[in-house]
């Protein structure tokens, strides 16, 4: 069933569009539903964030990139969701449940709520499909990742990223009205599988910058990121996921992204981190409280996910890098194909 058929709202080549979040990655997918040529509106709680839209910027996240006029920018969530046949989750995955418990009230009945942040719920362990189905029982749930930093979405560099939901056509068909030139779109009905690549890769994009902050060689980075996707296998097995999913652009092509270049919040987090310098006022790094969650759970489960657990350590203060790569490095020999 389309989201469409399923919203009971007008047909047409345009969708009104709402994006919740004003920060780089809201704005990158504000400026790219745009281009879709979607009715855009877009909601910050920031008031500062609305007016710099609509002067045609937002300096404080997306320095230096011009926004198109045509994104109605507003504080007022009940203005932007009014009517709108499909939803932008873009705030942090920490906030989203608070987020949603403002929003559900106004959210139209069956339009379709595609998050766009990557997280595990800290507090609770739930993926955050399961979250907006607590929540929005009434809206479809989907999911947005990939390999793509802002800068290069507000820009309209070629990117490719991909659109999942438990119904197959539904990703389809979010995946084709997403689609435009220079952002590719593909879809995938593996919505959990989806949502553990984006999540884990954030842990080990701070397990990378750690390794190459505290100045432990390319070699190691190496061993780090294949080691981590690895984990990434396991725990998505055990959620589920399919294989092929991990071996895509939400799985393994946005891990390598995230681990390689400062641009990524996490990485970048790490590399502070293993340089020894102030985080304080750094960017926002979902891997952080997901590091903690996510060692919880494959202790639960009894998966081995060492990377994972050393990343939460290191964390919480509880062993340094120096510690945690030689423990990992001097785990048991097996055979490395053996995950």
């Amino acid at each position: 069933m389309s989201a469409k058929g399923t919203s009971g709202r007008k047909s047409g080549s345009g969708w009104r569009v709402a994006v919740l979040g004003g920060g780089a990655w809201g704005t990158a997918l504000a400026l790219a539903m745009l281009r879709a040529g979607h009715d855009v509106r877009l909601y910050a709680r920031d008031t500062e964030t609305v007016s710099a839209i609509a002067r045609g910027e937002n300096p404080r996240y997306l320095p230096g990139i011009s926004i198109a006029p045509g994104i109605a920018a507003t504080s007022d969530m009940a203005a932007a969701l009014d009517n709108a046949d499909c939803v932008l989750a873009v705030t942090p995955a920490q906030s989203l449940r608070a987020v949603l418990a403002q929003a559900k009230n106004h959210v139209p009945a069956g339009a379709p709520l595609v998050l766009c942040a990557k997280g595990i719920e800290r507090d609770t362990g739930a993926l955050l499909s399961t979250i907006v189905e607590e929540c929005l029982p009434k809206n479809p749930v989907a999911a947005l990742s990939g390999p793509s930093f802002a800068s290069d979405v507000a820009r309209g560099l070629p990117t490719a990223v991909v659109v999942a939901a438990r119904e197959a056509e539904l990703a389809a068909e979010l995946a084709a009205r997403f689609s435009v030139e220079n952002l590719r779109c593909y879809s995938s009905d593996d919505l959990i599988g989806v949502e553990i690549g984006g999540a884990l890769k954030n842990v080990f994009a701070i397990a990378a910058g750690a390794v190459t902050g505290a100045g432990l060689g390319a070699s190691a980075q190496a061993a780090m990121v294949t080691r981590g996707f690895v984990e990434l296998r396991r725990i998505g097995a055990a959620f589920g996921a399919k294989p092929e999913t991990l071996m895509g652009l939400s799985g393994l092509g946005d891990l390598l992204l995230s681990c390689s270049s400062a641009q990524s919040r996490n990485f970048a987090y790490g590399l502070a981190l293993g340089q020894g310098k102030p985080l304080a006022g750094l960017p926002l790094a979902e891997g952080v409280p997901t590091a903690g969650i996510a060692a919880r759970i494959a202790a639960e489960r009894g998966i081995e996910a060492p990377i994972i657990s050393a990343v939460a350590a290191i964390l919480d203060g509880k062993i340094t890098i120096g510690k945690a790569v030689t423990a990992l490095m001097t785990r048991p020999l097996k055979i490395e194909t053996d995950i």
